[in-house]
């Protein structure tokens, strides 16, 4: 059962876990049943809008406890419509969210974050590369590989592979609000802002259909000159704040 939300670091404030581990139960999540009508209305509604979206398989949690500081879940299937129907509610009472995100981080000391292109169902927002958990995620096992994804979708939409290129920090983090939650990660790269920025375009310009549009290198003062995902003004803040208390 989903612990409740006040048993969790008070909302929006990032807090240190020392992992999560996630269990794909067998089965349909149970948002499906629940509102198939709702979520086949919003789902025709949203293809009207952009016919590019892909009704494919993803993973939501229906339960999420923190123990010990690390974050236990369970979660099934459901199709990505299930989500675009579930993240139009302003405060939902049912289903949880989960999504982990690298954070790149240039050898001067900058985010880089990405803008979704048109076609997508983020379009026009900015954040660090992520994307649905889904069942190419799913090990032998039947656990979920999380963090695998956090490099697995830097690497498809921006062509930089974290994995080899970059040196993890140790610490893992999360912040949630409402009932979403994420977890993320920084990654530190050799090459400036520009060099990684400059990569990035070039990879852009080598696909067919690109997932994003545009690069940036953030800085503590952006403000609101981007469209943001709710997620991305949270992390800024948080890593800015962590430098200047680092370097007082």
């Amino acid at each position: 059962m989903t612990e409740p939300l006040n048993a969790w670091p008070p909302e929006r404030t990032v807090f240190k876990i020392a992992g999560i581990e996630m269990r794909v139960a067998p089965g349909r999540h149970r948002l499906e049943a629940l509102a198939a009508a709702e979520i086949a209305e919003n789902w025709a509604a949203e293809v009207a809008a952009n016919p590019a979206l892909f009704n494919g398989e993803v993973l939501l949690p229906e339960e999420m406890v923190l123990r010990e500081g690390v974050i236990h879940a369970t979660a099934r299937a459901t199709g990505f419509a299930t989500t675009l129907w579930w993240r139009k509610h302003v405060s939902p009472t049912e289903g949880l969210f989960l999504n982990a995100s690298a954070v790149p981080i240039s050898a001067d000391g900058l985010p880089i974050a990405i803008r979704m292109a048109p076609h997508t169902a983020n379009a026009g927002k900015v954040y660090f590369a992520t994307g649905s958990l889904d069942l190419s995620d799913v090990r032998d096992d039947g656990t979920c590989d999380v963090l695998g994804s956090m490099t697995r979708e830097v690497l498809e939409e921006t062509g930089i592979d974290l994995k080899r290129e970059a040196t993890a920090e140790p610490a893992l983090y999360a912040v949630h609000f409402g009932r979403r939650f994420f977890v993320f990660r920084f990654f530190h790269l050799s090459e400036t802002a520009e060099q990684i920025c400059r990569r990035v375009e070039r990879h852009m310009q080598g696909e067919t259909e690109p997932e994003i549009d545009a690069v940036f290198a953030l800085t503590a003062d952006e403000g609101h000159a981007h469209r943001y995902h709710d997620l991305t003004p949270i992390i800024l803040a948080f890593f800015f704040a962590r430098r200047m208390n680092a370097a007082g």
